[in-house]
């Protein structure tokens, strides 16, 4: 009795789980197997990608964009002619057509111009096919820089938004420690694969180009997407998390990435790499808790799978995928991503060398991105 009792409850938990992932992909599936790149520039050249949380129209990018015009920049926006300028709408603010596709169109279009400062944010994270990850992330940042060193544009600071996500699932044994700058990567995911070769390429070159990396952990706030998906879920009274073993989890609120992304213009050794976090580790309900609090605690059924349900549902999204060209937002990357249980970094050579200092606890933060989420229709 005991057992058909634990097979009924683990039957029911994983049919809500396959329509949890149903409502994932109705809501959050790409609808194009393209990823879309964006700029902005400010006497300071952005360049942000609009697809995921580096979006000029939707997140990262545009608050970056905002503070350079809060700080009284010249800001250019690097676009494609198919952008959304939906966040960059201030009169004040440039645009230039960029393609990083291209080396040699690069160094036609950027010819005309003189950039003090250049904030390298654009970047794919979905892609149909792991090689895609590479032209963009890699092969885009490459012909980008190569473009400024053959133009000899006398730039004071290269800042590259990268990811922790380069290094993978290391330091997983309990009790957890935090992943330092000496540590080797061993990145598990296309996307971050392609960033580290993005930022050995910077470290090939050498004294020769004065750059700094920046390596956010998950950046939530208003205008972001993915952790949005989580907020419309527990508002339908669902919560899902998988895996039982601890995940510690780190965030870090959008506008102390943009803090460190100016500190990083004038402070900081050229070839330094930062870790960015709010500095508190938190348990995987946390976020979601939050949430529920900032939602008025509406019932909620909360479903923990195993991780092998993660694997057949990430398996079958991605050969679905590519069966029908639409990105699906669970795929091989998502779940190593969701398996990694360690996700602490140590955020001190940022503060000690950069100035660094979060202002945005992770409840601070939720409160502010829900109450956008709401006051702008989203929720």
């Amino acid at each position: 009795m005991l057992h058909a009792c634990k097979d009924t409850t683990f039957y029911r938990n994983l049919h809500y789980f396959f329509k949890f992932y149903l409502l994932f992909e109705q809501n959050h599936g790409d609808k194009s197997s393209k990823s879309r790149i964006f700029a902005a520039e400010i006497a300071i050249l952005y360049i942000i990608n609009e697809d995921s949380s580096n979006g000029a129209s939707g997140f990262i990018g545009s608050y970056i964009v905002e503070e350079a015009l809060r700080q009284g920049m010249e800001t250019w926006a690097a676009v494609r002619p198919t952008s959304s300028r939906k966040y960059l709408q201030d009169e004040r603010i440039h645009f230039i057509n960029l393609n990083l596709s291209s080396e040699e169109e690069l160094e036609k279009e950027l010819a005309p111009h003189e950039f003090d400062y250049i904030v390298h944010a654009a970047g794919a994270t979905k892609c149909l096919h792991a090689e895609d990850f590479y032209k963009v992330n890699t092969e885009g940042t490459k012909h980008l820089v190569n473009a400024i060193l053959h133009l000899g544009m006398p730039i004071k600071r290269f800042v590259f938004v990268s990811s922790l996500s380069i290094f993978g699932a290391i330091r997983e044994e309990q009790p957890y420690q935090e992943i330092c700058e000496n540590d080797v990567p061993k990145p598990n995911t296309a996307y971050g694969k392609s960033k580290l070769a993005a930022e050995r390429y910077l470290d090939s070159i050498g004294n020769n180009f004065p750059y700094i990396i920046l390596r956010p952990t998950g950046v939530y706030g208003p205008r972001e997407k993915d952790y949005f998906l989580m907020a419309q879920s527990i508002r339908q009274h669902v919560d899902f998390a998988v895996g039982f073993k601890r995940q510690d989890i780190t965030f870090v609120y959008v506008q102390d990435v943009v803090q460190a992304v100016f500190l990083a213009l004038d402070h900081g050794m050229n070839g330094r790499k930062y870790f960015l976090s709010d500095g508190e580790v938190y348990q995987s309900e946390a976020f979601s808790d939050l949430i529920h609090k900032e939602l008025g605690n509406p019932w909620m059924l909360r479903i923990k799978a195993p991780i092998w349900v993660l694997r057949i549902v990430t398996f079958f999204g991605e050969y679905l995928g590519r069966m029908t060209g639409r990105m699906s937002a669970l795929n091989n990357d998502k779940y190593n991503i969701l398996k990694q249980r360690n996700w602490r970094c140590d955020i001190e050579p940022a503060m000690d060398e950069l100035g660094y200092h979060p202002h945005y606890p992770l409840e601070r933060g939720v409160k502010l991105a829900i109450k956008w989420y709401k006051d702008n229709g989203w929720l």
